[in-house]
């Protein structure tokens, strides 16, 4: 049995407000074609299908198009999808009678019984071979928010650590995978494998600057990859936009999202995984790369005094023959001793006629701290600071030393109660 990871397409996104559509389509033609050629009999797509709760309807024909023709490619192909958090679960969920007469199944929400138990049911979804048996079982998770989990049992703390014990949210997160590989494995027959989905933040994930929404602050939002049972097969992991193995376990996996989603990932190439079942293991785990339909230009590559890089500007070699759509997405990195106010004016004459979209002028300012050492800052990192990490620069600034875990947590605890009363 053959299966494909990916996760976080981000249909319906704009870079600085230039539409990603074009790419987003020369993406999902790659998919269907890859999807055949590979014969891959079960598609993962561990969430953030779309960019934000309410996706325009084009973003909705992008995916709804793909399904269909992915479906009439390869008869066989079964999809699995989960929620992010950038998905609504609700929309998400919303045409899945017709979705499942393509084979797709839809899990974008966590429901729970007239007893308050989560329905594990509907969580476990039965993935089909090429002939049609069931050849492995899916824990099909989605983002789960804090109300989604269930809460520890006294009775059931023994094999709870005591660092989850202080957090709710982890202890009912380990503990719903649990249950829910509890169930698969009553069900599961020998020689069939226990797959795994979520759209999480695992220990020690790499994230891509600027380009990934933080879910929790204070960092509790950090999973152990010790949730997923060591003889799940494998685990198909969605939010960190970076391919990359989890806990050093070769089968936990976040495949990254198919598109650059910022300039951070100018230099890093984009890919989905293709996973080989024999039995209940996965005997190959192969990553498929991404052709990049549209290119990202940083120039020049470090920030540089505003002439040089006028300059770099001037000596870019562009094709002409390209068409608008494909034309690459330029970022300039300028550093500056103070205000510039003409500095738009000065890059766009520097650009004029040459087939290239500016998404971004980044101009960077030195900084200097309380102990006189230069740090460089640009504009937009400052933006993107989260409030967590002002408070550990001020309190380094401060005292010289990094904030204390418990200071770090206090700060945490005081900023949500802020956050949670009535304005």
């Amino acid at each position: 049995m053959r299966l494909l990871h990916t996760s976080d397409w981000h249909l319906g996104q704009t870079l600085h407000n230039f539409d990603r559509i074009y790419e987003h389509q020369c993406f999902l033609d790659w998919l269907v074609d890859t999807l055949d050629e590979e014969r891959i009999d079960v598609l993962l797509i561990a969430g953030d299908i779309f960019d934000n709760a309410n996706p325009s309807s084009l973003a909705h024909r992008q995916l709804y198009r793909f399904l269909q023709r992915a479906r009439s490619r390869v008869p066989q192909l079964q999809v699995v999808v989960i929620a992010g958090n950038h998905d609504s679960p609700g929309r998400l969920e919303a045409p899945t009678p017709l979705l499942e007469a393509y084979g797709t199944i839809v899990v974008g929400n966590v429901l729970r019984g007239t007893d308050g138990e989560v329905d594990l049911e509907r969580l476990l979804v039965p993935l089909h071979d090429h002939d049609g048996k069931v050849a492995a079982w899916c824990l099909a998770v989605p983002f789960l928010r804090p109300g989604d989990v269930p809460r520890l049992r006294a009775a059931e703390g023994d094999e709870v650590t005591e660092a989850a014990a202080l957090d709710p949210y982890l202890q009912g997160t380990t503990l719903l995978y649990r249950q829910a590989y509890a169930l698969a494995r009553a069900r599961a027959t020998d020689g069939q494998a226990i797959i795994a989905m979520g759209h999480c933040h695992m220990v020690d994930g790499q994230s891509s600057n600027d380009s990934e929404r933080r879910i929790v602050i204070g960092g509790t939002e950090a999973l152990p990859s010790s949730m997923f049972d060591p003889s799940i097969a494998y685990a198909a992991l969605g939010h960190l936009h970076l391919a990359q193995k989890v806990g050093g376990r070769e089968n936990v996996r976040y495949s990254g999202s198919p598109l650059p989603l910022s300039f951070s990932e100018v230099n890093y190439q984009h890919q989905v995984l293709r996973i080989d079942l024999d039995g209940s293991q996965a005997t190959e785990i192969a990553p498929l790369f991404v052709p990049r339909a549209v290119a990202l230009l940083r120039v020049p590559a470090l920030p540089a005094p505003l002439d040089d890089a006028l300059a770099a500007l001037d000596a870019l070699e562009l094709d002409p023959d390209l068409p608008q759509q494909a034309w690459p997405y330029l970022e300039v990195r300028v550093l500056l001793d103070g205000p510039e106010p003409g500095l738009r004016a000065r890059i766009e004459a520097a650009l004029e006629g040459k087939p290239v979209r500016l998404a971004k002028i980044e101009p960077t300012r030195k900084h200097v701290a309380a102990d006189d050492t230069a740090l460089a800052l640009s504009l937009d990192q400052l933006a993107q600071l989260q409030p967590d990490e002002v408070f550990r620069r001020l309190w380094l600034q401060k005292y010289g030393d990094e904030a204390p875990p418990e200071q770090i947590a206090s700060f945490a605890e005081l900023f949500h109660a802020v956050e949670g009363e009535p304005r």
